[in-house]
């Protein structure tokens, strides 16, 4: 997701003290962990039906879920619709072992539907499926993508322009489903939509479902399929009078793939604008590997809203202008040589997609890194040193307010820092890596190793630590884990120079450059006060490569 920034001033949302002590609630412990109604059943397939009243901004429709039991059942099976949505029924559909069909009792909690049942009868290791009925007025979206829902807007030419966008707030907002980060459907997704008149874009490729459409006109059904596992939150659709155009970029594993979808009256602009698609995706290709979904192909959509990293359908809506909604997040200039709703969100297809954090506290997987790409999308556009002083240029904006790793199990995501500190972080690990080569294949590495898979940070930290050969725990801890930035301190006195870092973790140390004229020195430093030899007199300049206070 984009991070929400207020117009004009760019001055970041996230503006809790960092001493804030945040609540939670039972509904948060639900949401956010697995518990005993999830945690015996993994996810293999969903096929989401869903019917759409325009006029009366209603749902209605079933999601058939395919599941394996992974270990002993518990008496319950936990599935999420928000209010005011209504679960209608849940039927458990016959199999081998099981054979009649049944109608399950369920009970509302809040957001949570449990489905009380005897599931210890279900065998562990076999393969099972419900039906989840439902129907009701979905919200509204408020401030979307950041407080999303329902977008129904109308385009200039007055004509119906709907889509929905729900991270963070969580799919559960329009349809039943396991709403959790690190259970994946193994075998992907099926969507449909019924709203007569219209056509619906979903994720994936094109079923061409049409059951009723009249001739001449629009299909009443459409329907798209997801081959790969995808996150709940990024399943999304658009309905609007939109224009399609198709193309193809051959690619690290061959032909992919690339369809855009925009309002009618904005396909000049658009084809201009989305013409970076081809160079970015290769860029990406280069550092990062393989776009991850071949299978599903590359859509850019025009949305009523700035932008989501929808899986295989990324939402575009950034008025077809340079930058961020017109300005430059890093204050370099750099910013606006590029769009960056399309660089930053379809980013998200190697990071968040493709590699998705189990917990959301542990989210900067996806949007640090992600955001940390943009500056290699400037690097190959515009030279090593242009990306590296655009990525510098955007730490301005980091509050240090809260850790950037969240509690666990409570549904929460870390300060808004998980974006440019993430990125900082990224950057830093590059330079302290000091082989560019060995970095990318990391990156690359990173993309393979994670590969449509859900992980932790722990996880991600020992592999970035075993690529690059360094002991970054310490380095981790200070960045991901406090709020303190390092205070290098230093002074001199009789040719001689004393430094030594406080206001950081135990064991923590980072290699510095220092420099004054044609005098420098490479020293290493630690919480220790240490001395070198020193010439170069009062005037020292020192590494702009790491987020660090000097005094």
């Amino acid at each position: 997701m984009i991070k929400k920034i207020i117009s004009g001033l760019f001055i970041v949302w996230y503006l809790l003290p960092a001493n804030t002590i945040l609540a939670y609630t039972h509904a948060d412990t639900l949401r956010g962990s697995n518990g005993r109604g999830r945690a015996w059943w993994n996810v293999l397939h969903y096929d989401l039906q869903l019917s759409i009243d325009t006029v009366n901004r209603s749902i209605a429709g079933t999601n058939m879920i395919l599941f394996s039991v992974t270990s002993a059942p518990t008496d319950s099976m936990q599935i999420d619709l928000q209010e005011p949505l209504v679960l209608d029924s849940v039927i458990l559909q016959g199999s081998p072992d099981n054979p009649k069909e049944q109608t399950l009792p369920i009970i509302r909690e809040g957001n949570v539907w449990w489905v009380t049942h005897s599931f210890s009868k279900l065998k562990t290791g076999n393969i099972y499926s419900v039906m989840a009925w439902y129907h009701g007025k979905p919200r509204e979206a408020v401030r979307p993508p950041w407080d999303g829902g329902f977008s129904w807007t109308h385009d200039s030419n007055g004509k119906l322009w709907l889509a929905v966008s729900c991270q963070g707030l969580g799919a559960s907002v329009w349809w039943p489903c396991k709403d959790a980060q690190w259970d994946e459907p193994d075998s992907g997704m099926v969507t449909r939509f019924f709203i007569p008149g219209y056509f619906a874009i979903g994720n994936g490729k094109s079923l061409n479902v049409d059951s009723s459409a009249v001739p001449g006109k629009r299909p009443s059904i459409s329907g798209w399929e997801v081959k790969n596992p995808i996150n709940a939150y990024d399943v999304t659709f658009y309905i609007g009078d939109y224009v399609h155009w198709h193309d193809t970029l051959m690619g690290e594993k061959g032909k992919l793939d690339l369809d855009y979808w925009v309002l009618r009256y904005n396909e000049e602009r658009a084809r201009k604008q989305f013409a970076v698609v081809k160079e970015m995706i290769h860029c990406y290709e280069y550092w990062l590997g393989p776009y991850p979904f071949y299978e599903d192909g590359y859509k850019l959509v025009e949305a009523p809203y700035l932008g989501m990293e929808h899986q295989s359908a990324i939402a575009y809506g950034n008025g077809y202008r340079m930058g961020y909604m017109g300005g430059d997040r890093s204050m370099t200039g750099i910013g606006k040589l590029f769009d960056y709703i399309i660089i930053h969100e379809s980013a998200h297809e190697w990071f968040g997609n493709n590699i998705t954090a189990k917990d959301m506290a542990d989210n900067w997987i996806q949007e640090g890194i992600t955001t940390y790409t943009e500056s290699l999308f400037a690097e190959c556009m515009l030279g090593k040193d242009k990306g590296q002083k655009y990525c510098r240029g955007a730490w301005y904006n980091i509050q240090n307010d809260r850790p950037v790793v969240a509690r666990y199990g409570v549904n929460e995501e870390g300060s808004g820092d998980i974006y440019e500190k993430g990125s900082a972080i990224m950057h830093m690990i590059r330079v302290l890596t000091n082989d560019d080569e060995r970095f990318r294949l990391m990156l690359r590495g990173l993309t393979q190793q994670f590969y449509h898979k859900t992980t932790t940070t722990k996880e991600v930290e020992d592999y970035i630590a075993k690529q690059t050969g360094q002991d970054l725990s310490a380095f981790f801890d200070q960045y991901l884990r406090t709020v303190n930035v390092p205070d290098f301190e230093y002074a001199i006195k009789d040719n001689e120079l004393s430094y030594r870092f406080t206001n950081v973790v135990k064991n923590f140390s980072l290699p510095l450059t220092i420099t004054s004229g044609e005098i420098s020195a490479n020293i290493k430093a630690t919480t220790e006060w240490q001395k070198i030899k020193w010439k170069g007199g009062y005037n020292i300049k020192f590494s702009k490569d790491f987020l660090i206070d000097v005094k």
